[in-house]
């Protein structure tokens, strides 16, 4: 066996996520196993999820098998390999290339790239020409580069697209003093400029971008305090939490966090005393895409993959009681690996916490002089993610009432540029003297893995409609529910009608309610764009999953990611589209459910220079999940007690 200060396999269940140990272990396994050089670098290692019937028939204390998937890359030839390792065998299981692609983003390759091009004789010249001499805080933005069909595109170079922004000290706001059409192609691995694109200057905008305390009242505007908000939970938090397994009231679930994705909920449950009701095996981000509505030189190919191309997992916060979340807190870390095949850990990368959140249910009886009231409370499971300019904050909320949502705010600092005085831009909101926004959107695909009491489960859609003149609507005033179950993937290839409540049953026709219905969870959708750039655009075609509010798939464990595995530099097409084109059924089966929701912004000056959080997301109520409301059985609070 191996020595090591710990064991490699510490696990307590198969879905817990991998520790530090198990992820350096399985480089070195990998290492080993496979004769790895120096020039081969780990893009990610994540749990190989086992299948589910593996998950359902674990027991307590049983033998698990540990398998990571190790995605890694070569340097110097440009290979990528997918392997399986297992590590309670300390074998490497499979090893295959993957060829055509390109793994995410690697922080080291930035970090190199952004020295270099500092001192290359055509970046110093290009801006030169603008009147910028002093390179010291100049702030490089190195873009995923996206694929538009040219010949570098499909050169099986590892490129990206850098802009720059001229920050006046190194803690300034590099967003309010955009270098405008400059923009340089370079090779990641080269670390050379590949093309150079370089218009004609324009004037740095005049003012600060600066958003900390001090330099906000600098110029006489003055401070608030808010009085003190204590929360206080004199018995503690009400859940527990063992490995990332969560208990909170009738909820228990099982949280980690892995490098695409970010935060991930396994085996979501309803527990009533001995009885547990599934409700979501999987549920997690499946991609996201910000694509850009410029067509300006710095601005026009920007659509970023935050998830696949990037790696939202690897950059979230290190969470702060007081600041990011308020309440008796309990934090998770969360291990990552390093391209050379070591460990680190974001320390409370995950927040959980209680809130209280107003009534729940409430009725003042004439008749009888009385009120019975219960308060709400839900639980907070969250993170924080930083991808250069934007915070993204993601939330899911449990309700005492067997209501699921999923919130996230976007915050940050909005991409900017230039605008020469007198001008005025197209596709950009002017936010301060000589300084735009381009106009973008943000798409989240989120992959919902139902498991409705234990499945299988059907996709219905209901329209809620007014009913024509008639023997059936005498008064004029009749409307009523149509239902049209989704058997096939491209039925189910769906969009949001708000005009027409529209909503999505994930029923379980085999699980009856009292009532003889099917006990079900239904998708309440926001008000959600999806993508507005053109049929025959290179980011519709590499970010299809975003032309529709609503894909539904059958179950396939390799079936994760939206746009496919990789797209970084991918030419499009891959993910979604490419999965329901065997349009398979999707009726009685185990259905997986991708909702993609938005916005699109159209930036004001109130978002400058730190935008106040926009909030969006989805929720997912019971209906005929429950015989009657599941929060009757709560007593009173203390403060609605009567004598």
């Amino acid at each position: 066996m191996t020595q090591l200060e710990q064991p490699a396999v510490t696990a307590s269940h198969p879905l817990q996520q991998l520790s530090g140990t198990e992820m350096t272990e399985a480089c070195r396994i990998l290492k080993q196993g496979a004769d790895l050089g120096p020039t081969v670098r780990f893009s990610s290692v994540t749990l190989r999820e086992p299948a589910k019937s593996t998950v359902r028939g674990y027991l307590p204390g049983g033998d698990i098998e540990r398998q990571a998937k190790v995605v890694t890359y070569d340097r110097v030839d440009g290979s990528v390999h997918e392997s399986v390792v297992s590590i309670t065998q300390e074998t490497v299981v499979s090893r295959v290339r993957i060829e055509g692609v390109q793994p995410p983003f690697m922080i080291e390759e930035y970090l190199a790239v952004t020295e270099k091009l500092k001192t290359d004789p055509q970046f110093v010249a290009a801006l030169s020409r603008r009147g910028v001499t002093d390179l010291e805080n100049i702030q490089i933005d190195a873009w995923p580069p996206g694929n538009f069909g040219s010949e570098l595109d499909e050169s099986g170079r590892r490129m990206a697209r850098a802009v720059m922004f001229n920050r006046h000290a190194n803690d300034d706001n590099g967003y309010a003093y955009p270098i405008e059409n400059l923009v340089m192609l370079v090779d990641y691995d080269t670390t050379e400029i590949v093309e150079i694109f370089d218009g004609d200057p324009v004037p740095l905008p005049p003012e600060s971008g600066r958003y900390d305390i001090d330099h906000v009242t600098s110029d006489g505007v003055e401070a608030r305090r808010l009085a003190p908000l204590d929360i206080v939970q004199s018995e503690g938090p009400g859940f527990t939490v063992n490995d990332g397994f969560l208990e909170w009231e009738t909820w228990q679930l099982r949280i980690s966090v892995v490098p695409f994705e970010g935060l991930v909920l396994h085996e979501i449950a309803w527990r009533e005393g001995e009885t547990v009701r599934p409700v979501l095996y999987r549920a997690a981000l499946a991609e996201m895409v910000v694509p850009y509505g410029s067509t300006m030189t710095n601005h026009w190919w920007k659509n970023a993959f935050d998830a696949g191309e990037i790696g939202l997992g690897k950059l979230l916060n290190s969470l702060t009681l007081g600041c990011d979340c308020l309440g008796e807190i309990v934090y998770l870390d969360a291990d990552m690996i390093a391209e050379n095949g070591q460990s680190w850990t974001i320390e409370n990368a995950v927040c959980i916490h209680e809130e209280d959140f107003g009534i729940l249910w409430k009725h003042f009886d004439l008749m009888s002089n009385t009120t019975e009231v219960r308060r709400s409370r839900r639980l907070v499971v969250s993170t924080i993610g930083t991808v250069g300019n934007y915070e993204y904050a993601f939330y899911w909320y449990f309700y005492l009432d067997g209501t699921i949502e999923f919130e996230v705010k976007m915050t940050g600092i909005v991409q900017t540029q230039a605008v020469a005085p007198g001008v005025t831009p197209g596709q950009a909101a002017m936010i301060a003297p000589q300084l735009a926004a381009p106009h973008h959107q943000h798409l989240f695909c989120f992959r919902l893995d139902f498991d409705v009491d234990g499945g299988p489960n059907t996709v219905v859609e209901q329209d809620v409609v007014a009913l024509p003149p008639g023997e059936a609507n005498p008064y004029l005033n009749a409307f009523d529910t149509v239902r049209t179950p989704l058997r096939t993937e491209a039925q189910a290839m769906r969009d949001i009608d708000p005009a027409a409540s529209r909503v999505w049953y994930v029923e379980n026709r085999e699980s009856p309610n009292r009532l003889g219905g099917p006990s079900a969870y239904k998708l309440m959708p926001g008000a959600s764009p999806t993508m507005l750039a053109r049929p025959g655009s290179a980011i519709r075609d590499r970010a299809t999953f975003a032309t529709h509010n609503l894909w539904v798939t059958p179950y396939d464990r390799d079936e994760i990611h939206a746009a496919g595995d990789y797209p970084y530099q991918h030419p499009g097409h891959d993910g979604l589209p490419r999965w329901t084109a065997a349009d398979r059924p999707i009726e009685d089966t185990d259905v997986v459910v991708w909702h993609t929701f938005g916005a699109t912004h159209i930036s004001r000056p109130e978002d400058w220079p730190v935008m106040p959080v926009e909030r969006l997301g989805f929720t997912l109520k019971p209906s005929g999940f429950f015989d009657r409301n599941p929060a009757l059985n709560l007593e009173p609070s203390d403060h609605c007690a009567t004598d």
